[in-house]
């Protein structure tokens, strides 16, 4: 109920859920205040948590959370892409406050890099003409220097930490990590310039499910106030980041995939029948790009 209140009494039951936020695929029928798209358009999106998810033939989507498929690619390498880069988009663009107007010499440090998220985000600041460090493991440093980080650093060798200290600080650290990367991570970022840190592992979702809707939303708040004063104080900006679903920045990043500025990483193709070894394999983690499902 606290997911979806407003729909819950005129839809009945909103289980069993169905899985999976990102789509790729041919617009069936169109409601009526649907101006922009029309039956045989072929479109991608990602959908909200709070709606049923996309590992099914049908799905039901808002006409402002979809966008045009980008021309050059396919339904399976569009479907990859949604989710991972609207988070992205959300933490480096809307948080972050980085554009291709502003990026030009930035230094970005990237921790996480080769899963989606991370894949996207090295992209997508060589795009907008940033300088990017990878932090990822040995085996997947030729990935991300394919993608084109010029800096990789790996995890496995040694102390992340002590690494960094040999580079020059940066402007913007991604964080796709979370754990103790915070504690040492800012120091890493130019005093008194206006760096940010933005971070994706929050402990929204864990405080709502130990302490309930009220006592997780406020406790959410003041460690995110206590944290972001604390930074400020110290001279660089601290940031929480979340994915957002947008028709209207699909369109943005549509544009960046057909001149081909961005393009898909996909790891593995499952297909409908083997969703659950599909889930399996992204939960082992250690993720390089995507894990798609070919539903039809």
């Amino acid at each position: 109920m606290k997911r979806d209140p407003l729909h819950m009494r005129t839809k009945g039951e909103e289980f069993p859920l169905t899985l999976g936020r990102d789509v790729s695929g041919v617009v069936m029928e169109c409601g009526l205040d649907v101006k922009y798209f029309q039956p045989g358009d072929e479109v991608w999106a990602a959908v909200p948590p709070w709606k049923q998810g996309t590992l099914s033939e049908f799905v039901v989507v808002s006409g402002n959370e979809v966008s045009y498929k980008p021309k050059s690619l396919t339904h399976t390498q569009a479907a990859s892409l949604p989710y991972v880069a609207l988070t992205a988009w959300s933490a480096i663009n809307k948080v972050g406050g980085l554009n291709a107007k502003n990026c030009m010499g930035k230094r970005a440090l990237i921790l996480g890099a080769s899963g989606g998220v991370g894949t996207f985000a090295i992209q997508i600041m060589k795009a907008w003409g940033a300088h990017v460090t990878a932090v990822c493991s040995q085996d997947a440093s030729k990935l991300v220097r394919k993608l084109g980080a010029d800096e990789v650093v790996d995890y496995t060798s040694g102390s992340v930490e002590e690494q960094l200290k040999s580079l020059k600080l940066f402007d913007f650290i991604l964080d796709n990590v979370g754990g103790s990367t915070e504690t040492w991570a800012l120091n890493f970022l130019k005093k008194w310039s206006g760096a940010t840190y933005v971070t994706l592992v929050t402990p929204f979702l864990l405080n709502m499910d130990q302490l309930g809707i009220a006592d997780g939303m406020l406790q959410t708040g003041v460690t995110m106030g206590t944290k972001t004063l604390k930074h400020f104080w110290q001279g660089v900006h601290y940031r929480w980041a979340f994915f957002m679903a947008s028709g209207p920045y699909l369109d943005e990043i549509c544009e960046l995939v057909d001149e081909g500025k961005i393009r898909p990483v996909i790891e593995q193709t499952f297909p409908f029948s083997e969703v659950p070894e599909a889930f399996l394999k992204v939960e082992r983690g250690h993720a390089r790009g995507k894990t798609v499902v070919k539903v039809i």
